[in-house]
């Protein structure tokens, strides 16, 4: 049996909050081992973000890992917001450097922090926290080449982090050989696959071409396809995901995290069957 984990953004409007919990309420029966919660660029969501947090840890009895993100923050900004969390109840964080803002897209921008790395140092100095960190199976669009990718990870690992969370992928064996380098690299912490289930095909490929993801051809076929219906499509992203689980279970896979967008229809069906 695969241990699950869910990833949530923070919502805008009460609308989006009443989805959202809605989301919440359908998946928690999957009994996830943690629910994580995103933070915008430039800690643009910070306050739906630590607001849906402690929503969730205080009414719920899941296990939360709010995202943190370092750009666009300072040192004591974060040990802040750190403590809070911790005085919270919360064990869990997700550090990340965060999307750099479209108005500025240098790395250092006057702030203390740039890299992931630092934020994790700074989390593991403070409190025992699970720490979990990004990880990219087919390349940061930043990094140089995949090596040295690999070598930040292994970085963010040293430095205190518990376990990595992939980017999503389509082919299973991208993951797999990623695995197989960060583990020859003398990687030791888990690295649990991102898997996104794919509720509009057009959203998916400008998402995927932003974060340096490739799609196989197999997808392009079948969803481009004008003969097929919008409920054909949906099986067709239940089937494929199904079938990226059995693979990584197979492989040894102990744990997948699901991006899901705040939507819970073809997760529930996917875990269902």
């Amino acid at each position: 049996m695969i241990g699950l984990s869910f990833e949530f953004f923070p919502p805008k409007d009460q609308n989006m909050n009443k989805r959202l919990l809605g989301c919440l309420s359908e998946l928690s029966v999957f009994l996830p081992k943690f629910v994580s919660v995103t933070y915008g660029a430039d800690g643009s969501t910070r306050d739906r973000t630590h607001n849906i947090v402690k929503k969730i840890a205080e009414e719920t009895s899941l296990v939360c890992a709010p995202h943190l993100t370092c750009v666009g923050s300072n040192k004591e900004k974060l040990i802040t917001i750190i403590n809070s969390y911790w005085d919270q109840g919360i064990r869990d964080i997700v550090a990340l450097r965060g999307d750099l803002p479209k108005y500025d897209t240098s790395m250092k921008r006057g702030n203390e922090f740039s890299h992931a790395v630092e934020l994790v140092d700074l989390i593991s100095n403070l409190n025992s926290f699970n720490i979990s960190v990004a990880a990219y199976p087919e390349v940061h669009p930043e990094a140089k080449n995949a090596e040295e990718d690999i070598d930040y990870l292994k970085k963010k690992i040293d430095a205190g982090a518990s376990r990595a969370i992939t980017q999503f992928f389509f082919d299973v064996d991208i993951y797999l050989r990623f695995r197989d380098r960060c583990k020859n690299s003398g990687i030791e912490a888990e690295i649990i696959p991102g898997i996104l289930p794919i509720n509009n095909f057009d959203s998916m490929l400008n998402f995927s071409e932003k974060c340096g993801v490739s799609v196989p051809k197999y997808l392009f076929e079948k969803f481009l396809d004008k003969k097929i219906d919008n409920e054909t499509k949906k099986n067709i992203s239940i089937d494929y995901c199904k079938k990226q689980i059995e693979l990584l279970s197979k492989a040894g896979v102990k744990n997948c995290h699901f991006y899901t967008l705040n939507k819970s229809e073809l997760i529930s069906k996917i875990l269902e069957e």
